[in-house]
């Protein structure tokens, strides 16, 4: 007899008496580069699968995050002339038409009355935590999408920076100062050598690497389903294993914001079924239901 956990039903098993089950995580034989922009509109839009991969996922691979340098000055004429974006105000349009197809809230008026100079300043503030901290620089990278993508915020701007790195933890200043150095440029060097040798010309793009040093390169923002089926090729794994979601609790709790695309993704659930999800998983004094651009996210009380 057993009472099922899920069910809460108690009755017969109905399993076999014994089976043999193995704990042991998955040997990390995988090295998983993310080559990415602060600036990037598709790596933001990317975000909720991203996340889902990594966590159902990450046991199987080591994650890098590497800064591609999209954007080093407007200076000189054409930056993008593929896209049709020739100078900042270009980028707004763009940036707009990526929110309203992905869901992932964008604002972008910034481009028209305070535009981003340059992507490298907050590139170089992230390798100088980085080089500390892989999971705070992680974090960082987060709180600087969410300024400049819907909060509208220019993440070139000292004091933007300075204020994003204080509300880590860290001497904002002191941090902001070291990246403004010759050897935080050093940093974001070696990330560019790095992204080069791993034929990145273009973000967002996800390199894996086995022990072999042979890899799969998968170039864009793509569905989960693309990821775990070039995760399988470079295992050579016919099934692999993955977690269970976290609880949203859980999650709520690590990333403190959460926009509803990102729940959708990571739950499987429709855009309809997020306040009913959010209201049976989350206490009602544990977060704040808010919305911006038309988009609903929570944000940790």
């Amino acid at each position: 007899m057993i009472c099922d956990v899920e069910t809460g039903v108690c009755g017969t098993a109905g399993e076999e008496e014994m089976e043999l089950i193995d704990l042991n995580k998955p040997k990390k034989t995988i090295d998983l580069y993310y080559v990415t922009d602060p600036i990037c509109s598709h790596c933001w839009a990317m975000e909720p699968v991203l996340r889902r991969f990594v966590e159902q996922y990450g046991d199987y691979f080591n994650f890098h995050t590497v800064m591609g340098g999209l954007l080093e000055k407007w200076d000189g004429g054409t930056v993008d002339a593929a896209n049709g974006i020739n100078g900042p105000t270009d980028v707004a349009g763009h940036w707009r038409e990526v929110g309203e197809q992905t869901r992932m809230p964008i604002d972008g008026t910034l481009w028209y009355n305070n535009p981003v100079h340059s992507s490298y300043p907050p590139s170089r503030v992230f390798k100088v935590i980085q080089k500390q901290n892989e999971a705070l620089a992680h974090v960082f990278l987060r709180r600087m999408r969410e300024a400049v993508f819907a909060f509208d915020q220019n993440i070139a701007e000292k004091s933007i920076l300075v204020e994003i790195v204080s509300k880590l933890g860290l001497d904002g200043e002191e941090i902001v100062n070291e990246a403004e150095l010759p050897s935080g440029q050093q940093l974001l060097n070696e990330d560019f050598a790095l992204a080069a040798n791993l034929g990145a010309r273009g973000f967002p793009t996800i390199v894996m690497v086995n022990e072999q040093n042979k890899g799969v390169k998968i170039v864009g923002a793509r569905s989960l389903e693309n990821y775990v089926t070039g995760l399988k090729q470079i295992l050579n794994a016919e099934e692999l294993q993955p977690s269970q979601q976290p609880p949203l609790s859980s999650l709520l709790e690590k990333e403190k914001l959460l926009f509803s695309k990102e729940i959708e993704v990571m739950y499987d659930v429709e855009k309809t079924g997020v306040n009913a999800l959010v209201e049976k998983e989350l206490s009602s004094n544990g977060y704040q239901a808010k919305e911006i651009l038309g988009e609903t996210y929570i944000v940790k009380n």
